[in-house]
């Protein structure tokens, strides 16, 4: 159970107001979560033209450049037409189209991959690369793409709101600007964010479907086939040249290409095996034909290889077959069983040195089952995997490190007989990389976000056997932390139906689930729909638990705050002080959960005006914090900062500043300056600072709380919004009323669209700058 919720304190034009977002959690139900966010930087003219968004997979080696089919979208391009690359229509076309019947792996992303190198080596202002297979993904890339340019109105808090922000620029803007959609999966859904048609943009998307919608709007569809014989023979020419090999390629590489229906996937699989084996034409050709002969024996029943290609399935067994029997022997079947659980666009390298990831392959070791695995051996499997053209290790990528092609990830999923134990395994590691705080690591957690999504569409129900994988969880706990409110709510939403559907009605995952829904409810200022949920959470608890289990009682603490977050003071302070009872009484004084309960207790007799009761709690809430967990830890100085604020509100200023100092500084010390936690602590302290006539002191503490809170925590993140609030404030106070004014004016705009014309918040904004119109008179 967390504590209290760090204190952020929000000014306004006629007086001093607190805000405190916590409330008790329980079973994984969320409460106060200390705000660690995604960086989501304020949106700003880039530095420097040009601008690359997202990574464009690396051209193959011995790419052909297949010049009649780039000839044909340059021409499509200059008369005007967006470009979208499919597969020829096995009906259409001849010899060896059957490979290509609801699969890939004919070029279409390296074709897409050479225009956007291209584009950017000739100044290209913006190259976007997108990862279309979902809408979300779509969306998140757009979003970082109009911070990058600067896109007015994008301001790094709402996703769907910066992509659209993106979407007019791109109307607006008379730079040049090239966007790729790679592998677009649903044409329906990406109706709404398809790049506009100007002359000074274009738009290339590739996808494995022939849809009509597809080829609306102006928009024309190149067929891309599988190579002709004489790129087929360049390419295994060229590519095993290139490795010094020339020798290999007999007499017998035109039939080679032939058996393989000149698919590039399954030739560059076929060079990768001939270079690392040193065998030749003649012998690989050999081992193909037998075991095409026996795919049916060497597959699962129910594999269907001819959905993705039979070439793809028989290269593919050779190549596992071959670096099963490499140093370090027996990992690289399990090693790419577990990558193609994950998402194509790439995973992050440090996944291979996770607890999850060796113990799995340890265990599943080809003919060493049990024999103990490595981290250094895992990467050594990874880099096996990449020799042999099965996936691709660009150790510089970062969180995308390690990418797989979707035919190649698909057809390795084919020869799983149970997909459980590595889909666990995948969800567990994927686990053990989230960082504790996810403003640390940004990109990492944007990874690991479209590694869930994609896992969880893989798996489907398996992560929920024999219970739910905390993974499921983690994810919309980072999105509510994230302050991603909208995206929280879907989230959760659908956790719980899947919940409900899978586990019951009643299951304490059920009720957790819902529990989630009705905060992420609360934090949407969704505040009628999160205490009816909240509502039905606690009688359920109390049905199935009794009124004085501890989940029961944390039920009604989160039921408390939501409350307290709707302006019922008076029934979240008589609940709260009914679960501060019933704590102390299973648990003690000193017991986290009581006094985690007994300092919401004190928030809300502080918010009821009843500092002085609020401040005896809170005494002995902070004394107990020192005494459990010692001097510095987090939540012995949130316990310290709610005390200040109480003393505040009692007059005791110069108290409140004492205490409010020491924060700062041992937090400084403890989190370091750029710490969310930190940045509250400023907070805090500025407006005592504000409040004790300091006002010089506050204002210089304020500009820098609202510049680093935007750059950390986004330009419309709930404690940006208390910042640039809190300054206005001051602003005011020293006649700077236009100053206030314009900022207040925002603030409102931003808490009405993002919270809601209801909210406490947007309502204390708007109260605030009603008051400072009025006395601006006075000033001006």
């Amino acid at each position: 159970m967390p504590p209290p919720a760090p204190e952020a304190t929000s000014v306004s034009g006629s007086g001093v107001a607190s805000a405190n977002n916590g409330a008790v959690a329980n079973s994984g139900v969320m409460g106060p979560v200390t705000v660690e966010h995604h960086h989501h930087p304020q949106a700003a003219a880039p530095t420097a033209w040009p601008v690359l968004v997202g990574r464009p997979p690396a051209l193959a080696s011995a790419f052909q450049p297949r010049e009649v089919l780039r000839d044909r979208i340059v021409g499509e391009r200059g008369r005007g037409a967006d470009v979208i690359l499919t597969q020829q229509d096995g009906r259409s076309v001849g010899r060896g189209t059957r490979v290509l019947a609801g699969g890939g792996g004919v070029g279409k992303s390296q074709l897409a991959a050479w225009f956007a190198h291209q584009a950017f080596k000739q100044g290209i202002d913006l190259v976007v690369w997108v990862n279309a297979t979902t809408v979300d993904q779509v969306i998140t890339t757009y979003a970082r793409a109009a911070a990058r340019v600067g896109a007015p109105g994008a301001d790094g808090t709402d996703p769907d709101a910066d992509a659209q922000s993106l979407l007019e620029w791109l109307h607006t803007t008379s730079r040049s600007w090239l966007i790729v959609l790679d592998d677009v999966t649903d044409p329906a859904t990406l109706a709404d964010w398809w790049p506009p048609r100007q002359p000074a943009g274009w738009t290339l998307a590739t996808t494995r479907l022939r849809d009509a919608t597809l080829v609306s709007g102006g928009r024309q569809q190149v067929e891309v086939d599988v190579y002709a014989p004489d790129e087929s023979i360049d390419y295994l020419t060229d590519r095993i040249g290139q490795a010094q090999c020339s020798h290999l390629v007999d007499e017998n590489a035109g039939g080679l290409a032939d058996a393989v229906g000149h698919l590039p996937l399954a030739l560059s699989h076929a060079a990768a095996y001939m270079i690392n084996q040193e065998e030749t034409c003649t012998n690989y050709l050999a081992r193909y034909t037998d075991t095409e002969t026996r795919l049916a024996d060497l597959m699962p029943a129910g594999a269907d290889p001819d959905g993705y290609g039979r070439a793809v399935a028989v290269t593919l067994l050779l190549a596992l077959d071959a670096a099963d029997s490499s140093d370090p022997v027996g990992l690289a079947r399990p090693a790419l069983a577990l990558a193609a659980m994950l998402d194509p666009a790439g995973h992050p390298d440090s996944l291979w040195g996770t607890p999850a990831t060796i113990g799995y392959l340890g265990v599943h070791r080809t003919g060493g089952i049990g024999k103990p695995v490595t981290a250094d051996q895992a990467r050594k499997a990874v880099r096996l995997l990449h020799r042999y053209g099965l996936l691709t290790h660009t150790p510089t990528d970062g969180a995308r490190a390690v990418r797989i092609h979707a035919l190649t990830a698909r057809a390795t999923r084919e020869t799983l007989a149970d997909l459980t134990a590595v889909s666990y395994t995948a969800a567990d590691a994927l686990l053990d990389l989230w960082p504790e705080a996810d403003h640390t690591a940004p990109d990492l957690v944007a990874a690991l976000h479209v590694n869930t999504s994609v896992l969880t569409a893989i798996a489907g129900d398996l992560l929920w056997q024999p219970d739910r994988h905390p993974l499921l969880y983690q994810a919309g706990t980072s999105l509510l932390r994230a302050g991603q409110h909208t995206a929280a709510v879907t989230h959760w939403q659908h956790l719980a139906g899947h919940a409900t559907q899978l586990l019951g009605e009643e299951h304490p995952n059920t009720l957790t689930a819902r529990g989630n829904l009705a905060v992420a409810y609360d934090r949407a200022g969704r505040s009628a729909e999160a205490i009816s949920l909240h509502e039905r959470v606690v009688a359920d608890r109390e049905r199935l638990l009794g009124g004085e289990h501890s989940d029961t009682l944390a039920a009604r603490g989160n039921l408390a705050t939501s409350y307290r977050l709707a302006g019922r003071i008076a029934e979240a302070t008589i609940l709260l002080e009914r679960v501060a009872v019933g704590f102390t009484r299973l648990f003690g004084h000193d017991h986290p959960h009581t006094l985690t309960t007994r300092g919401y207790l004190a928030t809300s007799y502080r918010h009821a005006g009843r500092a002085i009761d609020a401040i005896r709690i809170e005494e002995q809430v902070a004394a107990g914090w020192e005494r459990l967990l010692g001097d510095d830890h987090p939540h012995t100085l949130t316990a310290r900062a709610h005390l200040a604020s109480s003393y505040g509100r009692a007059g005791r200023i110069t108290e409140a500043i004492n205490i409010e100092e020491r924060v700062l500084a041992d937090r400084e010390r403890i989190l370091g300056e750029q710490h969310p936690d930190t940045l509250i602590a400023r907070v805090n302290l500025a407006a005592s600072y504000g409040q004790a006539g300091r006002t010089r002191e506050a204002i210089s503490l304020q500009e820098r709380v609202a510049a680093d809170s935007t750059r950390l925590l986004g330009n419309q993140h709930p404690h940006t919004l208390t910042a640039r609030a809190n300054l206005a404030a001051s602003y005011g106070r020293t006649k700077r009323t236009g100053e206030a004014i314009s900022m207040l004016e925002q603030v409102a705009a931003d808490r009405a669209r993002l919270l809601g014309e209801k909210h406490p918040d947007t309502i204390a904004a708007v109260d605030s700058l009603r008051g400072w119109r009025r006395d601006a008179g006075s000033y001006e």
